[in-house]
């Protein structure tokens, strides 16, 4: 690798991993020598690019780009240009697609050059004074370059103004603003980069009169309570991920209809409409939760009917803004994007107020197949699996059967919580989930599944997540073994308490968000599914505190399913064999294979091995339950939406039903 092509990938990396520069992964980063240039490829995200995200092109065909004649029209054109700057690459089996902006990189006669939508630029750049703030602030040896449709007309529009430039100062610019747009940088070095931004940055701040710090507002319980509807009135075919937040930049602008009207109605640049939209629902009514889903409900009746589409950013007053997308990396930029282009509202205010696109600007740019294009690229392809984008909670999942359970789950496409007690092992196993790189997510979730206030907060914070709730997976438990001699009162009042009350608290504050779903998505089915035992669908010798509450259990689940079935809210149990490989039955201080021998179960025993074998000789199958078998059945019932109440064994053979 080329010292300077590491030096590009490392800039790109620093510029593109902060958010005050880049959102979603944009921005654009270049290096070129005498013939060929590396430019970062549409739709590859700029924080975590390496050496094979960069484009390279043929300079001597690009400088030839400018002598071609296009068309008029400007779609015709932007397709010819595309195809040009296709041609112009070295490595067409690559299948990258150079930006759009490849050939203004290739105007600048420096070496790097970085390209940010830097949120204290645009503050000045989206405002009605920009140009004649940035002449202030930065003087002649800036160029400042008006507004216009980006693509090809840009290119020419910057190529003669960088000509002017030079024959003015004999040199090209290092800095040149973009009304509307951003801020591109060029040197001969990362190191006066970096260098150039730090100047701009503290101009910039030292002529800013008002420079608000962001405060976080924590949202509602009113909010946390429509955001399940919210999600569904969103979800087609394809379900959504929908999250609310509010901070001091956004509450500026929601406590009326007008000043949000002339606030942030409009989109400030190409980035934000990418994926945004060019329009955003407000919401007047909020006197309480069912006046603002109705209001919503409309809203979005009247928004697809007229742009084919449902919204994916909507301001409520007084209360802060639900975004929803399909999945929840691309609700992550929508959530860093509302931010900053509410942030870029507020800093204007320093400049003459806000300076939206204009109707024809925002048009253009959402019919621009590139841009298009780079959001497709950027968000990936459709993402697979049988769960594509369920939110899913998995009590007891930070490690042992429901950590196994947990990554199936999250590998065909599901949204998962870790809840558990256990925040280490919790918070390890989420960032493993995540460490896979794929669009759904997973997350950690403390909870004491006996506690009434804390399950009930576990539902709240799955809705902040992810907007809603599909399937709850009661899987916690414990398991203490002993005879009636000796098994004492505390012991056995803990277990059910966990093992019998667990799974009665988390059926509660499920179903809750659950009827809500139902009430605006009334034909889609979800699922409460117990993991239940073995021990549930026979007794169990010296283990009757364990077995009583899986009995228990099975009749929660029958009664829960007569009463939630009306709502198309299933509930079944699934009924394992012995996961002999999970630390219940291998924790070599307080596993099951050591209480037994302690306790006797297995006459003649002598060994741990003596114990296990004795198990497994007890399954027709002749091996323990594996995470994987109980997952299959957990397919099963969700996926069949005739069936429910039932207790599913999954034993190998050993325990069969009637």
């Amino acid at each position: 690798m080329k010292p300077e092509i590491k030096d590009l990938i490392e800039v790109s990396r620093w510029y593109g991993q902060r958010k005050e520069f880049v959102i979603a992964g944009g921005g654009n980063t270049s290096f070129k020598d005498e013939d060929h240039l590396w430019i970062k490829a549409s739709g590859i995200n700029l924080g975590n690019i390496d050496e094979s995200g960069f484009c390279v092109l043929d300079r001597a065909k690009l400088n030839d780009i400018p002598n071609q004649q296009f068309s008029d029209d400007s779609t015709f054109r932007e397709e010819q240009v595309k195809n040009a700057l296709l041609s112009a690459r070295v490595d067409p089996a690559s299948g990258l697609r150079p930006s759009v902006e490849t050939s203004l990189h290739n105007l600048f006669n420096y070496r790097f050059v970085v390209h940010t939508h830097m949120t204290l630029v645009n503050g000045l750049m989206c405002s009605n004074l920009a140009q004649q703030k940035s002449l202030e602030i930065f003087g002649e040896k800036v160029l400042y370059v008006p507004y216009s449709d980006p693509g090809y007309i840009l290119f020419k529009i910057i190529a003669e103004k960088i000509e002017e430039f030079n024959s003015k100062f004999n040199r090209n610019p290092n800095v040149v603003l973009i009304q509307n747009h951003g801020i591109f940088v060029a040197a001969d070095t990362v190191e006066e980069i970096h260098q150039i931004y730090s100047e701009v940055k503290t101009k910039l701040q030292n002529a800013f009169a008002v420079f608000p710090e962001e405060k976080q507002i924590p949202i509602s319980g009113k909010l946390v309570e429509i955001l399940p509807a919210v999600r569904m009135l969103l979800s087609g075919e394809k379900l959504k991920v929908a999250v609310s937040f509010n901070s001091s930049w956004i509450s500026n602008f929601i406590t009326d209809k007008e000043i949000f009207e002339k606030g942030i109605a409009r989109p400030f640049n190409p980035d934000q409409m990418v994926y945004c939209m060019s329009e955003f629902l407000f919401i007047e009514n909020s006197s309480s939760k069912d006046a603002i889903i109705e209001e919503v409900r409309l809203k979005i009746t009247d928004f697809k009917n007229r742009k084919g589409a449902v919204p994916k950013v909507i301001f409520i007053q007084d209360e802060g803004v639900i975004v929803a997308e399909d999945s929840p990396v691309s609700v992550a930029y929508l959530k860093d994007i509302v931010n900053d282009f509410c942030q870029i509202g507020v800093l204007s205010e320093n400049f003459g107020g806000p300076h939206p696109l204009t109707k024809e600007q925002a048009d253009f740019i959402e019919n621009w197949e590139v841009e298009n294009y780079r959001k497709k690229v950027s968000l990936g392809g459709k993402p697979k699996g049988r769960l594509e984008n369920k939110i899913v909670v998995v009590t007891g999942a930070a490690q042992g059967f429901g950590a196994g359970i947990a990554e199936i789950l999250h590998n065909e496409g599901a949204n998962i919580v870790v809840a558990d007690l256990n925040e280490d092992k919790g918070n390890e196993f989420a960032g493993q989930l995540n460490s896979k790189g794929t669009k759904n997510k997973a997350s950690f979730i403390k909870v004491n599944v006996g506690d009434a206030e804390s399950v009930e907060n576990l539902m709240n914070e799955t809705v902040l997540q992810f907007g809603g709730l599909d399937v709850m997976i009661s899987n916690a438990g414990i398991l203490r073994a002993g005879s009636l001699d000796e098994m004492d009162a505390a012991t056995f009042e803990l277990m059910t308490k966990i093992n019998y009350t667990g799974y009665f608290l988390c059926s509660k504050y499920a179903q809750k968000v659950m009827k809500i779903q139902h009430k605006y998505k009334p034909g889609y089915y979800m699922d409460i599914i117990q993991i239940n035992s073995k021990s549930g669908l026979k007794g169990s010798n010296k283990n009757f505190a364990y077995a009583g509450g899986k009995f228990g259990g099975i009749g929660l689940t029958q009664s829960f399913a007569l009463e939630l079935m009306p709502f198309n809210i299933k509930v079944n149990s699934i009924c394992p064999g012995n996961f002999f490989d999970g630390p219940l039955w291998s924790d070599p201080e307080n596993g099951l294979f050591v209480q037994y021998l302690k306790a006797g179960k297995v006459p003649g025993a002598k060994t741990i091995a003596d114990v296990k074998a004795f198990y497994e000789a007890q399954v027709p199958a002749g091996r323990g339950c594996t995470a994987e078998d109980v997952a299959k059945a957990i397919f099963y019932v969700i996926e069949q939406e005739y069936e429910t109440g039932q207790a599913v064994p999954v034993t190998g053979g050993q325990e069969m039903l009637n």
